[in-house]
């Protein structure tokens, strides 16, 4: 069964509008590998009076997204967005996973 997932992210003030560019102009083969590794029905919400971004997503039973930061394509995305967002050393946006405490279904 498809199981759904949330995050917040951090981004950086003023970069909000830059942020849906780089999203709306998402590297074809990132999205290719995402749908590949098993995802699907991804979003990502912004709250500007935090610049916290939040992330929901559906992934399969056999999802491979733990495999995802090893590819060239999803580290050469997270290069391209540093500049926007909190990240670690190696570019990995900094991410804090959320609980769901409620669902209507």
């Amino acid at each position: 069964m498809p199981e759904r997932i949330a995050f917040r992210m951090n981004l950086f003030p003023g970069y909000a509008a830059e942020y849906e560019k780089r999203h709306d102009e998402i590297f074809p083969e990132l999205a290719q590998a995402l749908k590949d590794a098993g995802v699907s029905d991804y979003t990502i919400w912004h709250d500007p009076e935090s610049n916290h971004l939040f992330g929901i997503l559906t992934r399969t039973d056999d999802h491979t997204m733990a495999e995802l930061p090893d590819t060239e394509i999803m580290k050469r995305w997270w290069a391209h967005m540093a500049d926007v967002m909190e990240t670690d050393a190696n570019n990995v946006p900094t991410q804090v996973p959320l609980k769901r405490v409620f669902y209507l279904p």
